[in-house]
């Protein structure tokens, strides 16, 4: 088995050299395998796509269960591969996989923008209760926030359960700092 660095690749691939027309079988070269797919294809090397499903079939009927370790995934996908006529082959196409990098990362950031809006409403409908609008912009959120001061933070309305809450809990609060005061060190 070879690391997942820089040396693991260098090491892989110097253990290859005795065979030039060699043919690399990887699995899932659009999921996980893929970033090792495109390294070989950048490479130079001749890689085909051997579907998870074929080699966990595989695993399966060669060990008798369908447990995923190294050796036996190994095993697995280069049966599949010696085996299965038209396994897709793979071709190196940079501007493809720029296009593929850019579009993944768009993804991410649309991820990311979600997130953070469903947190910025979460936020104002606990500052501002009975005030949450469902499609809310930033600058109406600038708006609710600016209206605020900070005094307003800490009440509650005191016709809600949280509100009571929050009153009995200030309350109880105010109790105990009068009772004992704490000494200014």
């Amino acid at each position: 088995m070879f690391a997942t660095d820089k040396a693991g690749y260098a090491a892989m691939r110097q253990r290859v050299r005795g065979w030039p027309e060699r043919v690399w079988a990887v699995e899932g070269s659009n999921g996980a395998g893929r970033p090792l797919a495109q390294r070989l294809l950048a490479d130079g090397e001749h890689v085909v796509d051997v579907p998870a499903k074929l080699s966990a079939r595989a695993r399966l009927l060669d060990t008798g269960h369908n447990r995923k370790t190294d050796a036996h995934d190994a095993h697995a996908v280069a049966e599949v591969a010696v085996r299965t006529q038209g396994l897709r082959v793979l071709s190196y196409d940079g501007e493809l996989e720029a296009l593929r990098m850019l579009a993944d990362r768009r993804e991410e950031l649309t991820r990311q923008r979600v997130q953070t809006v469903n947190r910025l409403q979460r936020l104002l409908s606990e500052l501002t209760p009975g005030k949450a609008k469902k499609d809310l912009t930033a600058l109406q959120a600038k708006g609710i926030l600016a209206s605020m001061r900070p005094r307003d933070l800490g009440r509650q309305d005191p016709a809600t359960p949280r509100g009571r809450a929050a009153d009995r809990g200030l309350s109880r609060w105010r109790r105990r700092s009068r009772r004992s005061p704490r000494s200014s060190r």
